[in-house]
């Protein structure tokens, strides 16, 4: 059986770090993707994820310098569990998005 790990979303930038590593550059960024949905009552009702997104500079990728707090942009990638220590001591896992095309949304 062929394995799938493929995640792709469409959202607005949050908070974004680009370092340089070695000759390359990776950039650190969180993305927002909003679901809308009407609730019980009949509301529209707006559910905002927050993912975790790694890039690497290289081929699909933009200037990591084009993208900003509120740039909307398309991630294509995998996604990978990690786990960490938190400033308290406890072990956590988190998950984040690899990507391997990124994408700046013009917007009409």
């Amino acid at each position: 059986m062929e394995q799938l790990n493929r995640i792709e979303l469409r959202g607005n930038v949050g908070n974004i770090r680009v370092s340089t590593v070695g000759t390359g550059q990776v950039a650190r960024f969180s993305l927002a993707t909003n679901f809308l949905y009407k609730n019980k009552d009949g509301e529209a009702t707006v559910e905002t994820t927050w993912h975790n997104i790694v890039a690497w500079s290289g081929k699909g990728m933009p200037e990591f310098e084009k993208i900003g707090k509120g740039s909307p942009v398309y991630v294509c990638g995998r996604l990978r569990s990690t786990k960490y220590t938190g400033n308290d001591g406890i072990e956590r896992q988190g998950y984040e998005v690899i990507a391997s095309r990124l994408s700046i949304v013009t917007q009409d």
